[in-house]
């Protein structure tokens, strides 16, 4: 078959490698959003030049000869991983088989930019991703595969997605181009009573209220890691928390209870979290402990206030 890959950074550049690598297909064009100023060129784009591939950019698909030139490549589908870009779909059909879209979770649920992120904080115990056939909808589309995984009780984004996610999803690729090339691909309705989306994740969703049960507390700590980040506030100075452990014990809430050199443990519902690796502000990621001591944290101390 004659694709085009849309896609961007590492996940789009290693789909992009994962079909050249068996060269059942022609990959006759990439696209990728455009350059940023003062930022180095996406992997995906460096990859595909060195390959000697057509590389397009436009800012938008929403004009005629945008859409022309895709429909010019004569593809046979439209291999869409990592796309931040509307594509319409005037661009999405060009292709004879039309388009398929990657998305980090198990559609219908957790719709939207953050999908790897919110399962965790909510306290999902799995996720995993599907390949779904791009509407106007935000991931609305009919589903054509799916791959389930656990999310384990400490697993961080990292774990979640680079660890799982990730690689089975590129390798996923070509299952989907197969599917495409028997004819007939699964196409799996949405069903929109169990749909769920949320926003993208960002700061003003992480601030830590040490006053909540400590599963919840933890979650948002994992789900945060590594980006945006959990945060809290010592007398008003804000630091990120990323590597913690969840512990037993009880006390006041918000309250720092111990200080040692694996971190501090601070007091929530229900048990403890000890942070470990944390980030104050205007500062680099550290130990826990070396924080503490630089900002003379002390046991009895209220974190959040």
């Amino acid at each position: 078959m004659r694709l085009i890959v849309m896609g961007q950074q590492a996940f789009g550049k290693d789909v992009l490698a994962k079909l050249l690598e068996t060269g059942t297909d022609e990959v006759v064009a990439v696209y990728c959003e455009p350059d940023r100023d003062g930022k180095p060129a996406d992997p995906i784009k460096e990859f595909a030049l060195e390959k000697g591939l057509p590389v397009l950019q436009p800012a938008h698909f929403m004009d005629q000869a945008t859409i022309d030139q895709v429909a010019g490549f004569d593809a046979d589908l439209m291999v869409m991983a990592f796309v931040n870009v509307f594509v319409p779909e005037a661009a999405r059909d060009t292709p004879k088989l039309g388009s398929i879209c990657f998305h980090p979770s198990l559609l219908p649920l957790h719709r939207g930019p953050s999908a790897v992120n919110w399962p965790i904080i909510m306290g999902s115990r799995k996720s995993g991703y599907s390949w779904f056939y791009p509407t106007d909808g935000l991931d609305e589309g009919d589903v054509l595969l799916q791959w389930e995984c656990a999310i384990e009780p400490d697993d961080t984004v990292i774990d979640l997605y680079f660890k799982k996610i990730y690689p089975s999803a590129v390798a996923s690729v070509l299952e989907v181009c197969d599917l495409f090339r028997a004819g007939n691909p699964p196409h799996i309705h949405q069903d929109e009573a169990l749909a769920s989306y949320e926003r993208r994740c960002t700061r003003k969703h992480t601030r830590i209220d040490w006053n909540k049960p400590v599963g919840q507390v933890y979650d948002l700590i994992r789900g945060a890691n590594p980006a945006p980040g959990a945060w809290t506030t010592v007398e008003s100075v804000e630091v990120s928390v990323f590597d913690a452990e969840r512990h037993s014990g009880d006390g006041v809430s918000a309250r720092v209870v111990a200080l040692s050199d694996e971190g501090v443990t601070v007091q929530c519902i229900g048990g403890r979290i000890l942070l470990k690796r944390v980030r104050p502000a205007g500062g680099d990621k550290q130990a826990a402990s070396v924080w503490a001591a630089s900002a003379g944290i002390k046991v009895g101390d209220n974190l959040g206030a």
